[in-house]
């Protein structure tokens, strides 16, 4: 089969399309014809050899990617509620860009695709749908109150926007001008980030919670507009001001079932804004790096 891998760490020329041995289900696992593999920024930061990686202790040769979409294709033993034929999507860290990959449900949350749903969209709820669900969740957003979002128009701040709007809440969501009417389609009240964006907040008080998905800046703000520490989560930079950050076995945790069914009711819009075939997979991961990108980036191996 084909596969993604890299023999050292660095930037996205280490990747390498190769043909590697197809692997096989043992005992507790399935394997799944992967259909697509969704982008995160964790993935580069992992084949980049940051702490991402070593946390972990991963090393070389790796494969790539975590979040994917397919199909069953053999079941090993003692594996129950699975069976070939099934369309999955779920988590499989270091093993995503390949035509095939094994994982262990009891380990590695996966969840049936929902009759309708697009693979690429299906692989783009996991890691990113999953993290702006925990925040939405763990900060206890409910109706009636006022969410900033900080980075709102990328992959998981849009989907936040959306999750917390569903909830009856108020949603703030910092973004490029160019990206205003896309909130506000949402259902948020956008604002320009940037210098000057703690006065801004303040003009739009009372201000309940934060949700930081691009720098420091959202968490400082949303302080000033007199959000308790408490109510604030920030994910790019961890641990902004003592703001706290989401849960970290998001592999085996989440809504995802959740989240499938509101993507195929047409209730959460996950805007795949480029596809790429397998074998231009450094060139997404250079695309994702270059930033700004408003939504998700898919490798379609299918």
């Amino acid at each position: 089969m084909r596969a993604v891998m890299h023999e050292r760490f660095g930037g996205p020329e280490v990747l390498e399309v190769r043909e590697v041995e197809a692997p096989h289900a043992g005992p507790g696992q399935v394997r799944i014809r992967v259909e697509a593999a969704a982008l995160n920024p964790v993935d580069w930061k992992i084949f980049g050899g940051t702490p991402a990686a070593t946390a972990r202790g991963l090393e070389p040769p790796l494969g790539v990617g975590n979040d994917i979409a397919g199909t069953i294709d053999e079941v090993g033993e003692g594996v129950e509620g699975w069976a070939v034929g099934d369309r999955v999507l779920g988590s499989a860290r270091t093993r995503a860009m390949q035509d095939q990959t094994v994982v262990t449900p009891e380990r590695e949350r996966i969840a049936r695709i929902p009759e309708g749903l697009d693979a690429g969209v299906a692989a783009s709820l996991v890691v990113a749908g999953r993290t702006a669900w925990d925040a939405v969740e763990s900060l206890g957003i409910r109706a009636g109150e006022t969410l900033f979002v900080h980075g709102a128009a990328g992959g998981v701040g849009r989907i936040a926007v959306q999750l917390a709007v569903l909830r009856g809440a108020r949603v703030i969501g910092s973004a490029s001008p160019a990206n205003h009417a896309m909130l506000r389609s949402l259902g948020a009240e956008p604002v320009a980030y940037g210098e000057g964006l703690a006065d801004r907040l303040l003009h739009l008080q009372p201000i309940d919670a934060c949700f930081d998905c691009a720098n420091a800046e959202g968490v400082a703000a949303a302080l000033e507009a007199d959000v308790t520490i408490e109510r604030c989560i920030a994910i790019a930079t961890k641990g902004a001001h003592g703001a706290r950050g989401v849960a970290t076995d998001l592999e085996r945790t989440g809504a995802l079932d959740e989240l499938a069914a509101l993507a195929a009711s047409g209730d959460l819009d996950i805007p795949v804004v480029e596809r790429f075939p397998l074998e231009r997979a450094a060139e997404a991961y250079r695309r994702l790096m270059d930033g700004h990108v408003a939504g998700k980036l898919v490798v379609d191996l299918v």
